[in-house]
């Protein structure tokens, strides 16, 4: 069975795996039916999920209004977050951006698709640079106050923008960030250089979307028989997930799965885990067997030995000034080369 755990610093108790949704529906062409992904949240219902992620874009709307039905007669025994920024209808600006009145309009479309009178956690779906931080903070805060809104995060922004907002809060006593959201995994490290530490610092939760690298750390490309025919073809050839650096990176996550026989998926989403309680892989399926090795997940160890192997394979550079700072002549110089005898805190 999953464990829960605190969300950021809120006491909300959500699942160590938290259930993706954006395959559930068929407005985009692909994705589940309706039967399906009702057997996807049975499954993970009954390993003792209780987080469910979706966003008002999924498929349209379809996605929440799936989750909605499957909801009734249960609703309070799941914490249910949805997303607001993008577009609904692309020939009205406004229901677009971080702004107020997006805000406004899809937190009541969002209520009525998932048939319930309350959010708990809201997602800033994307940064919306048009708005100022201030205005997206004090409306969240707002929804919050309502009523209608629980707590309040944030996906696919950049790091100074989380901080100022965060600080904004806690200056004016407003709902604060308690989470963040962002692709991470083996294939997707940059989020090290900044995000993460940030998210440390506030003690924030970071909620991992695409941990399986889009399905290349399944070893779909990787071992025997795979679809190699697809393997250039795909929108991962765009976003480097299918590069020789990224395939190299998928083969030790495979090695590591065969050594203690577990999946390939179970390695990737066991190594975002790896990080501690306050990571929390996102993990979407379109069919149950998918779900349930995802959910194994919960239970793969990997020792400091395979860890170390797989940040070697999928370690980044830091860049400035990070990798400047961690010289020993620069760290001389700011900590004084008696620093072997300063303990840390």
């Amino acid at each position: 069975m999953l464990r829960y755990r605190p969300l950021g610093n809120s006491g909300l108790r959500v699942s160590e795996i938290c259930l993706g949704t954006m395959s559930f529906g068929e407005a985009w062409g692909f994705g589940a039916d309706e039967a399906t992904s009702f057997k996807v949240m049975d499954a993970y219902a009954e390993a003792g999920g209780n987080f469910l992620d979706t966003a008002n874009k999924y498929h349209g709307g379809e996605t929440e209004e799936i989750v909605g039905r499957w909801l009734r007669g249960r609703r309070d025994r799941f914490v249910v977050a949805t997303k607001y920024t993008l577009a609904m209808d692309h020939e009205d600006p406004n229901t677009a951006g971080n702004h107020r009145k997006n805000l406004q309009r899809s937190l009541e479309e969002s209520l009525r698709r998932l048939q319930t009178d309350y959010i708990d956690l809201m997602w800033v779906h994307a940064w919306d640079e048009l708005t100022p931080y201030e205005e997206t903070m004090r409306a969240l805060d707002d929804a919050v106050r309502s009523g209608k809104v629980l707590y309040v995060g944030v996906s696919d922004t950049p790091a100074w923008i989380v901080s100022a907002s965060n600080v904004l809060a806690e200056l004016q006593g407003w709902s604060s960030y308690v989470g963040l959201q962002i692709e991470y995994s083996l294939l997707q490290r940059t989020p090290e250089r900044e995000l993460l530490p940030m998210a440390d610092h506030y003690g924030l939760s970071v909620l991992a979307w695409a941990p399986l690298g889009a399905g290349v750390l399944t070893g779909k490309y990787t071992r025997p028989g795979a679809d190699n025919d697809s393997l250039r073809s795909t929108s991962n050839e765009q976003r480097g997930r299918t590069s020789e650096k990224s395939l190299s990176v998928a083969r030790a996550v495979d090695a590591v799965a065969d050594e203690i026989g577990v999946s390939s998926a179970q390695v990737a989403t066991a190594w975002v885990k790896s990080h501690g309680n306050r990571y929390i892989p996102i993990v979407g399926a379109r069919k149950v067997s998918q779900i349930q090795d995802s959910l194994g997940a919960a239970r793969v160890g990997l020792s400091d030995a395979q860890l170390q192997r797989l940040d070697e394979v999928s370690r980044v550079g830091l860049g400035f000034p990070h990798d400047f700072l961690s010289t020993d002549g620069v760290r001389d110089l700011v900590y004084s080369e008696q620093r072997s005898r300063i303990d840390p805190r």
